[in-house]
């Protein structure tokens, strides 16, 4: 079972990830990685951040559908992010193995090629 405080710690081992200042999301550059998702309580009710849910960068929308067809307890989406490489993740369903192979699958999808070159071992 995974958590913030894991997501956390994870994002920044990676080679030049930042926190956001003003949410809990990570980037590298100005490319984000993996953000709390703002859910929608109810139509038209402003978005608020549920803590126990991670939007990850994935590779288009073949990887998306991977995820989601391979674990729905896992794994889902919602129609803000339909046709968006992103997929939200249930982070009380996965294991700190399974989220640091998301996030490096997402800062190797957003990372400058030559950054990903020089970390050949992520």
């Amino acid at each position: 079972m995974a958590d913030q405080d894991d997501v956390r710690r994870l994002a920044l081992e990676l080679p030049e990830v930042t926190e956001d200042d003003d949410r809990f999301a990570f980037s590298v550059g100005t490319k984000g990685i993996a953000w709390v998702w703002l859910e929608r309580s109810a139509p038209k009710a402003p978005r608020v951040p549920n803590d126990g849910v991670l939007a990850v960068r994935v590779a288009g929308e073949a990887g998306k559908q991977d995820l989601l067809a391979a674990d729905p307890d896992k794994f889902f989406t919602e129609p803000h992010y339909n046709g968006y490489p992103a997929v939200l993740v249930r982070l009380a369903a996965v294991n700190e193995a399974e989220l640091r192979e998301l996030l490096v699958d997402a800062w190797r999808i957003q990372a400058p090629k030559t950054l990903v070159k020089q970390h050949p071992d992520l």
